[in-house]
């Protein structure tokens, strides 16, 4: 039996008001919702897939497919082929959960789960319940569409959660038995498929299953698939064998090899292209390879995808994927806001990328990049009541328009209860209950806070950090270490790109003179207690993209620490657009505890037009007359949660 490995971090317990609410809102609202919506007892309107696949069902089926490839039920699979990946992110999600809110009846239910999935199991670790019931002798023979070894990976990752929450030795068994599966079934042998799944996934979730096990075939097997991607025309054979008409995803067939990162080896891969959530997790499975391995090519590729992605591809919310197209990464500064996507999948996927290099370097930006996306790319795919959510996540949206104009349909402006691809629910409860781990790194004897998350922490080396602050809103952060050890151990503190012109340390009273050491200040933390404060420059800053990006020409964007502000129209009294900030720059930051659970507002000294009575569509020029007037954002992850209206990120500044 294998036993619980310990961490260097020892214990960890969110403080946080800001993220508590959400902990909670995950505990007591989105587990129970999405549960009762997966066994098909919520009753809800679930939207089309908003990437341009109009496939539309009434129900998830989720938990009904399971049932039907374990033999307690009879039917027809129904959903994705992926459709049991839903179920695993939520498990994964209800492990993490456990470990801050313990819930006897909660456990039941996910012990009775990881049954269910034991049942549904091949005697050889198969198990994809779609082609278990629809296409049993079609198994590993599609893999550009079928999503089989990505959606096994969505359940090791989260039967690696739940053992290691749980210490559950069934749940561990049916993730090494799937791998086994793998293992006989894919390689260079005789026997065996030289291949790999169009959707990656597997590849980060063999790498946590190997650090979990030490069984080094499974991180053998994650090396394989990244080596073996886009070596040759294994797609085609594979689709020639099985029938050129016979997809599993119709629409699939006719993408180029770039969407699924295949047209050439990795390695031989300058910048990031496809589908944006494939990108971001092969970057991630990638990473965790390369360190764990010591693969400094792989490293190497990992960093030209980070540098391509974060400047050049990248939102200002820390969205990517910039067309509904196949959910795809366009071109260089490629970055509309209109017709956007933004998966909300995409900036999950990117905070596990930029963890995971965070491991591999220590460099600011890559926790920069993580904040940006904890607090605007992630957040903003889930209302404040747990039961909404948004696939697209564009940076301006108007309902009408959305309405009307078929290339901006996938632009909701109100979140769905559900979606008939639903990946991205259950993926922004997996990442917000298991925030905790995304706060620390441990390097050899050196701990570093990255993230200003409230938590008292507890390390194998006889630290004991405990955070204090009331973040996003305020820029003071307290820490107390505490030192029980007799040596001195090193604790570095990153201070955030938006704050390194005026952040200021004192310690223990004392305003100290520092060096950053990309992005990072370093201190002894002695044997006792050493008291730090922080102070962060939480001003209001304005911030305009490179010149090349067009739609954004002439244009800022409004941020206070971490969070990106947008224009709502519930709050003004015209449409978003007809406002530009006035030149003389008055920006007024205010708390509002009334407002959506309590945020903070920044209101800014504005002009509209003056309307003209002529309301043709056309007219021959004459100088604009402006009123002066006053506008009111609020944090980008906040809006549409009250009436439905238009929104902006980016606005127009009065030209002086």
């Amino acid at each position: 039996m294998i036993t619980k490995k310990k961490n260097q971090l020892k214990d960890i317990q969110i403080t946080s008001e800001f993220w508590n609410q959400y902990r909670e809102l995950i505990v007591k609202e989105v587990l129970p919702y999405q549960w009762e919506v997966m066994n098909d007892s919520a009753d809800i309107s679930i939207t089309h897939e908003p990437g341009g696949n109009e496939e539309h069902q009434e129900h998830s089926h989720a938990i009904q497919n399971l049932e039907i490839a374990a033999g307690l039920k009879e039917g027809r699979h129904n959903g994705y082929t992926f459709q049991d990946t839903d179920v695993y992110k939520w498990l994964e999600a209800a492990a993490y959960s456990l470990t801050y809110h313990p819930d006897q009846e909660l456990r039941t239910i996910t012990d009775r789960l990881i049954d269910l999935i034991a049942q549904a199991q091949e005697e050889d670790g198969y198990l994809v319940s779609f082609f278990q019931i629809e296409a049993p002798d079609r198994k590993f023979a599609r893999l550009k569409q079928s999503h089989e070894l990505y959606t096994m990976g969505h359940y090791i990752e989260a039967a690696v959660a739940y053992f290691e929450v749980t210490g559950n030795q069934k749940a561990l068994s049916i993730a090494v038995k799937m791998a086994d599966c793998m293992l006989e079934h894919f390689g260079e042998g005789a026997d065996q498929i030289p291949g790999y799944d169009g959707h990656p996934e597997i590849e980060l979730a063999l790498a946590r299953l190997y650090e979990l096990t030490e069984e080094s075939n499974y991180l053998d097997l994650a090396h394989f698939f990244i080596n073996q991607r886009g070596q040759d025309d294994f797609f085609d054979r594979q689709i020639a064998a099985d029938g050129i008409d016979r997809d599993v995803i119709d629409g699939m067939r006719n993408f180029p090899l770039s969407y699924y990162q295949a047209a050439e080896p990795v390695r031989q891969q300058e910048t990031a292209e496809g589908h944006a959530v494939r990108v971001v997790y092969l970057c991630t499975g990638m990473a965790q390879v390369a360190r764990l391995t010591g693969d400094e090519s792989l490293l190497e590729t990992c960093r030209r995808f980070w540098n391509n992605i974060v400047h050049q591809k990248m939102y200002i919310t820390g969205g990517i994927g910039s067309t509904n197209v196949g959910e795809s990464f366009t071109g260089n500064y490629d970055l509309p806001n209109d017709t956007m996507y933004g998966e909300t999948c995409a900036s999950v996927g990117m905070a596990f990328f930029a963890r995971e290099m965070l491991k591999l370097e220590t460099k600011g930006e890559y926790a920069d990049v993580l904040e940006k996306q904890l607090f605007n790319g992630i957040i903003s795919g889930i209302s404040l009541d747990g039961t909404h959510f948004f696939y697209v996540n564009p940076l301006q949206a108007d309902p009408d328009i959305s309405t009307h104009n078929p290339s901006r349909n996938h632009v909701l402006t109100q979140r769905a209860e559900w979606f008939g691809c639903a990946c991205c629910p259950s993926n922004v409860a997996r990442l917000v209950a298991s925030v905790d781990q995304y706060i620390y790194a441990v390097k050899e004897d050196v701990i570093l806070s990255h993230q200003f998350i409230s938590n008292q922490a507890t390390f194998e080396n006889g630290l004991t950090v405990q955070q204090e602050s009331n973040f996003p809103w305020e820029g003071t952060i307290n820490y107390k270490l505490e030192n029980t050890s007799e040596e001195t151990c090193t604790f570095g503190i990153r201070i955030p790109q938006w704050s390194q012109k005026n952040a200021r340390l004192s310690i223990n009273g004392e305003l100290q003179d520092y060096q950053l050491n990309d992005g990072f200040v370093y201190l002894e933390a002695t044997p006792g207690i050493t008291s730090i404060e922080l102070l962060l420059d939480m001003s209001i800053k304005k911030y305009q993209s490179n010149t090349n990006v067009v739609y954004n020409f002439g244009k800022v964007a409004i941020q206070r620490g971490p969070l990106v502000y947008c224009l709502e129209e519930v709050d003004q009294e015209k449409s978003v657009w007809k406002y530009c900030l006035a030149s003389d720059e008055q920006l007024d930051y205010r708390f509002e505890s009334e407002l959506l659970g309590g945020l903070g507002v920044i209101y800014a000294a504005a002009k509209t037009p003056k309307e003209k009575s002529d309301h043709s569509l056309y007219h021959e020029y004459t100088p604009m007359e402006w009123i002066d007037t006053q506008i009111k954002l609020i944090p980008y992850y906040a809006w549409a949660n009250r009436e439905e209206g238009n929104m902006a990120v980016w606005l127009d500044r009065e030209k002086n």
